[in-house]
Parts: C-alpha cells; sequence; structure tokens
C-alpha cells in the first residue's frame, strides 16, 4: 500500500533532483505546448504535449505542498508554485484557444 508520509518525505529529501528535473521539463512542455499551437499542429499532439505537461506542473505542485505541510514557507516555494501553476494556466489555455481557433471558419481571398 502506498504510504503518504514516506512519499512526502522522499519528495522532501530529494528536492534538489526533483526539481533539476520538473522545472526544465515544465518550461520546456509548455513552450513546446505554445509552438504546437503556433504552428497549427493537429489537436492530438497538442493534446499530449500539454496532457504530459501538466503532469510535470501536478507533480511540482504537489511537491511544493509536501514543504507546507511541514511549515517551510519561504520564496522558493512560492516560486516554484507559481511557475506550477502558470504551466497548468498555460497549457489549459493553449488546448482551449486551439479548440476555439480551429472551429472559426476560414476565409479566402480566392
Amino acid at each position: 500500500m502506498l504510504d503518504l508520509n514516506s512519499l512526502a518525505e522522499f519528495s522532501r529529501a530529494n528536492c534538489v533532483s526533483i526539481c533539476a528535473f520538473l522545472v526544465p521539463a515544465n518550461l520546456l512542455t509548455t513552450l513546446l505546448t505554445m509552438i504546437l499551437v503556433a504552428l497549427h499542429r493537429p489537436s492530438h499532439y497538442v493534446w499530449q504535449v500539454a496532457g504530459i505537461g501538466n503532469i510535470f506542473a501536478s507533480v511540482m505542485v504537489l511537491h511544493v505542498y509536501t514543504w507546507f505541510m511541514i511549515g517551510v514557507v519561504m520564496a522558493p516555494t512560492y516560486i516554484l508554485l507559481w511557475l506550477a501553476l502558470t504551466c497548468l494556466v498555460v497549457n489549459v489555455g493553449a488546448i482551449i484557444f486551439q479548440k476555439r481557433y480551429q472551429q472559426t471558419p476560414q476565409h479566402s481571398n480566392g
């Protein structure tokens, strides 16, 4: 069975390694989502990349909450939380933007 206390302790004990992976992963997947939307790629590509990015961002939020649980309230915790929430909002916003953009009729000049 999954012991959440052990998982939270693991998260705090390996904070540098976890953040060293999650920060670039969040930034890269969110950037890739925006690029795919800007290049008008098919929606399943955008959904895949945004889904992976949202998983990374959600894991970062949970990682930050493990620090909040023990009372660590410092600038890095808020910065990481802000980064994760921003990536979540951008990924979901990109999906919504692409959905609305694809539904609008395209006008041709010919």
